[in-house]
């Protein structure tokens, strides 16, 4: 039966959903009322029982369904908003089982998408570009991270999210590592030899299978008590600090990496997930026996730390090439290195003013003292947020009278300051 019949016997609420550029979406997924899954269990020749175990969004009910007085009623949704991460199935695989190499969608949660048999990472499924995998010979490293992956008592899923949002982070900030040599090799192994030709669209559709060994590495490390261990102490235990930038937990990181030279850039990202999550160890130890909260439970991410999906980012990438002119998109006009400084900065200051609220108690002079550090030391890094903000702007063709008029200062005197530490500012 062609599908256009098929999808005739059931009344539909709404069409399929699309991409924004046309399309119809891999990961459409459609909700049924009771009719409808009565209808499609007899087409199918198999009880719903069955049904019900192999489809997720099987028993999903909603609002819409309900009219109909009997009829079959379906509607459509994505996947992702009724089951979670939904990714391309390995067509080697299907043809397999089935005889038939057909292109195959599933829910898959983001440490299960190797397909061991074939040495394929098989990509999410929402996103509007063409490949459904990329091909892992030659990075057994990748396969083997998903053999050894195994959470412990917080559950998979928040102990991985946040692991792959630091790890996340930290591919954005590798554009100037120059002692990262493996991501970059890896990326070219997926892109099929060179992903050199149209490297900002690789380094999203790679990013998930070359940084995968890391994240399963972190999430182990973040499980680990010992290592929990290292954060209390490099707070200075019972006795309140700074984290150092040499502290013990993230040079141990950086070894358990097999990269030395990076604990000490992981310690000195303020901002970052992972040293909000050595923040929650922190102060839910010196808070024993209270129930966590949602800034001191360990395994909370906040929203803005969250990684970026493939299909937003591609997104943003195909809005930048359309946009007329260099100039008309941040993202367009200003570098990545450049915008991941202003974000890697604010955070920071966020992070420091967070760590602030708990000072108030202790003599008059040791709260004063912590109190006037931090605020000043939070106060030059938001100088120098701006100033990176407004130079990048500048450089990104926003003429110097105009920032002027925003900052409410005179032009020659922010000519100045953007020119105190030698650069050039239009005007």
């Amino acid at each position: 039966m062609e599908a256009k019949v098929l999808r005739a016997c059931w009344k539909w609420r709404n069409h399929p959903p699309g991409h924004e550029g046309g399309g119809a979406r891999a990961d459409a997924e459609v909700l049924l009322n009771a009719a409808g899954r009565r209808l499609l269990a007899g087409l199918c020749g198999v009880v719903e029982e069955v049904l019900a175990r192999a489809l997720p969004s099987w028993a999903v009910e909603d609002a819409k369904l309900r009219a109909g007085a009997g009829d079959p009623v379906g509607l459509w949704r994505t996947g992702g908003a009724v089951a979670g991460p939904v990714a391309f199935g390995c067509r080697l695989c299907a043809a397999r089982r089935t005889g038939a190499a057909v292109r195959v969608v599933r829910y898959a949660p983001r440490w299960e998408r190797v397909c061991v048999r074939h040495g394929r990472w098989l990509l999410d499924a929402d996103a509007d570009q063409p490949l459904e995998h990329l091909d892992l010979r030659g990075l057994p490293e990748v396969v083997a991270a998903q053999r050894r992956w195994a959470s412990g008592g917080a559950g998979p899923e928040r102990v991985f999210a946040l692991a792959r949002a630091v790890v996340a982070r930290w591919w954005e900030q590798a554009f100037g590592w120059e002692r990262e040599t493996v991501w970059p090799r890896r990326l070219h192994l997926v892109a099929g030899g060179d992903a050199g030709g149209d490297l900002e669209r690789w380094r999203v559709v790679g990013r998930d299978a070359v940084v995968f060994p890391e994240v399963v590495a972190v999430a182990e490390a973040l499980l680990d008590p010992a290592m929990a261990e290292l954060v209390w102490v490099d707070s200075g235990a019972g006795r309140p600090r700074a984290l150092p930038v040499d502290g013990l937990f993230c040079r141990r990181l950086g070894e358990r990496l097999r990269r030395a030279w990076l604990g000490p850039l992981a310690a000195a990202d303020h901002g970052g997930p992972l040293i909000a999550w050595m923040g929650r160890v922190i102060r839910l130890r010196r808070s024993a026996g209270g129930p966590p909260g949602y800034d001191n439970d360990p395994w909370w991410l906040r929203q803005e730390h969250q990684a970026a999906t493939m299909a937003g980012q591609l997104r943003v990438l195909g809005k930048e090439k359309k946009a007329p002119g260099s100039g008309t998109m941040w993202r367009a006009a200003v570098p990545a290195e450049q915008r991941m400084l202003i974000t890697s900065t604010l955070d920071s200051v966020q992070e420091q003013l967070l760590q602030l609220r708990g000072v108030h108690s202790g003599p008059t002079a040791d709260v004063a003292r912590r109190l006037l550090r931090g605020l000043g030391h939070s106060a030059g890094l938001i100088e120098n947020a701006w100033k990176r903000t407004a130079l990048a702007a500048v450089n990104g063709g926003v003429p110097l009278e105009e920032m002027a008029r925003w900052v409410d200062m005179p032009v020659e005197v922010l000519r100045e300051m953007l020119t105190a530490d030698g650069h050039e500012a239009g005007g």
